[in-house]
Formats: structure tokens, C-alpha cells, sequence
């Protein structure tokens, strides 16, 4: 069933949902996924502010896929960004005094 979601607490709402009607504890679904519990009770709870790779993970290992309603015209584009790859992100900067 495809469910459309517009905010961030919807999302979480779903992750609950599937992760509680499989009967899986939150710190074992968390622990599967390779992250901590308080961060998958966060993604459930909707905190706006999360870490998309971590809740890609939280949601696969629930078995939920996030899939995106992508316009066709935007089709070549995208193939020509495949193509051309992405350069990476360049290496975040420490601040002064940070211990490395």
C-alpha cells in the first residue's frame, strides 16, 4: 500500500506502526539497524532534525521502502547525472582545538 508522506512525524508514525505489528522491541530494531535506541525512538516520535542515512537504514530493516513520486520530464537529467557521477563532498574541517 502506498501511503504519501508530507512530514517527518508521518514517516516515524509509519516506522512504529510496522516495527510494533512485527513485534519487534525498539532497541532491537535499532540495534539491527546499527543505530541507538534514543535516535530510532527520535525517527518514530518525528524529530524534524535526523540523519536521512540512519533513518534509511531504521526503515529497511523494518522492511519499509522510501520511494520518491519523481516527474518523468526530469528522466534525461537524471540519467545524465549517472553518467557524470557526483563529486564527492570534500572532508569536513576540524575547528581549532578539536581533538582528531
Amino acid at each position: 500500500m502506498l501511503i504519501p508522506i508530507t512530514t517527518v512525524a508521518e514517516l516515524g508514525m509509519l516506522l512504529r506502526a510496522t516495527r510494533k505489528s512485527q513485534g519487534v522491541r525498539l532497541d532491537d530494531a535499532a540495534g539491527s539497524a546499527g543505530v541507538g535506541p534514543v535516535f530510532a525512538g527520535e525517527v518514530e516520535r518525528g524529530k524534524e532534525a535526523v540523519q536521512l542515512g540512519l533513518v534509511l537504514k531504521l526503515l529497511e530493516e523494518v522492511g519499509l521502502q522510501l520511494k520518491v513520486d519523481f516527474p518523468e520530464n526530469a528522466l534525461p537529467m537524471l540519467r545524465q547525472l549517472q553518467e557524470k557521477g557526483v563529486r564527492p563532498l570534500p572532508p569536513r574541517r576540524t575547528s581549532k582545538g578539536a581533538k582528531s
